[in-house]
């Protein structure tokens, strides 16, 4: 092991290249577990036998679970060998890919899908371990960097997941999913240098130190709601994206609405140079900019239901561009944000940011299939342009320099 590890860990910094390269694909891996299920729901529901509003609550509840795992079990980098958590959550979390693969109803698949959203927050242990490896001066870089494997994850998630589907079906995509994820977990236990716990803080107490992080600095409550936000409208979209292609006018298949996530992926490639700029000028700046780059974005959409079928096509992919490379951009500088903040906190502080996006997640998914019903497409934007509105105003009365008290 002691080999492995010298291999991945060889700068004077403690974090080689092969080693950023392996977090950022366990980060991308893991992330991505969370979003396989969206472009199939419209098959879904009918091999299930269910409806589609039914079948939505898929999504929702793995995003419900994700914000709970990381309010709940986040924090646990903290107190313990940050390696060992991430091993464990790698084994379960091969588990939990394959219950799905094996739901015989949509009430198991509705349990496995909270479970899996609980320890997917694997990625979230993850981003951390390379913040904590990572020199001050390359922090925004290497954090950067991770997170171009997380977002690409999550992005082509949806391409790899549309087009297994369509060749094997849905149940495919979770038992291949469940088969790399353990593969993962392995190589991660090989290469990971143990991390020193930085609290001895009881369990309970660990957790309710998140409300005391929350109430000290101003900046992670700021970047934390604005995170939510952002991702209210990312959510709203890709959550029901699925179900609008599989409907008239377009009445296309998953392989379809999976390749969208090939268009928002173009802007996860911008991530490392996101962190670099945060570097140079400060993340604020950085923030500011992509929450005005989603709500532009957004309000885009707002013309689709004037346009015809292939022009509107076109639009929504090229907003997809747009929005996805606005939140990840404000993604990145609000980690490099919250992470200055307490180098012995770094896990809490993530739970905190990432508890807030993934509920603004939750919501964004629950609500979107309603407005879907209720008010069609242009409903679900409007959602999306007003949180994505909400969010840019909060970046606009943030100081240019964060505080640290």
């Amino acid at each position: 092991m002691n080999t492995i590890q010298s291999t991945y860990a060889t700068q004077d910094d403690g974090l080689s290249s092969a080693l950023v390269f392996l977090l950022a694909l366990g980060a991308g891996l893991a992330a991505a577990s969370i979003y396989y299920s969206q472009p199939l729901l419209g098959v879904l529901g009918a091999d299930l036998q269910t409806s589609a509003e039914a079948v939505g609550w898929v999504p929702t509840l793995t995003q419900l679970g994700y914000a709970l795992g990381i309010l709940l079990l986040a924090p646990l980098g903290d107190r313990y060998d940050r390696r060992r958590v991430i091993v464990v959550k790698a084994g379960l979390l091969g588990a939990a890919l394959l219950l799905s693969s094996l739901a015989p109803t949509l009430g198991v698949l509705l349990v496995a899908s909270l479970a899996l959203g609980l320890v997917a927050t694997l990625a979230q242990d993850i981003v951390p371990a390379a913040a904590t490896l990572a020199p001050d001066a390359r922090r925004g870089r290497v954090v950067g960097t991770v997170m171009t494997g997380l977002l690409l994850g999550i992005l082509l998630s949806r391409v790899v997941s549309g087009f297994v589907a369509e060749l094997w079906g849905w149940r495919a995509v979770f038992a291949a999913a469940a088969a790399v994820v353990l593969l993962l977990g392995l190589a991660l236990w090989r290469a990971l240098p143990r991390f020193t716990p930085t609290s001895r803080l009881p369990y309970g107490q660990l957790i309710a130190s998140l409300l005391q992080l929350w109430r000290q600095y101003p900046e992670l409550r700021r970047a934390a709601l604005a995170q939510g936000l952002l991702s209210v409208a990312f959510s709203a979209f890709w959550s029901t994206l699925a179900l609008m292609l599989h409907a008239a006018p377009y009445q296309l298949g998953t392989s379809a609405a999976g390749a969208f996530g090939l268009a928002g992926a173009a802007g996860a490639l911008v991530a490392p140079l996101a962190g670099r700029y945060a570097d140079r000028h400060g993340p604020a700046r950085v923030s500011l900019i992509g929450a005005a780059l989603t709500a532009l974005s957004f309000a885009a959409m707002l013309f689709v239901p004037a346009l015809s079928t292939g022009n509107a096509l076109w639009l929504i992919g090229a907003s997809t561009v747009g929005f996805d490379l606005g939140i990840q951009v404000s993604l990145i500088a609000h980690q490099t944000i919250v992470y200055g903040l307490n180098p012995a906190a770094r896990s809490r502080l993530n739970a905190v940011l990432l508890a807030c996006t993934f509920i603004g997640m939750s919501m964004g998914a629950a609500l979107g299939n309603v407005l879907l019903a209720q008010a069609g497409w242009t409903g679900v934007t409007v959602l999306a342009v007003l949180a994505a509105l909400g969010a840019l105003v909060l970046r606009l009365r943030a100081p240019t320099q964060p505080s640290h008290a």
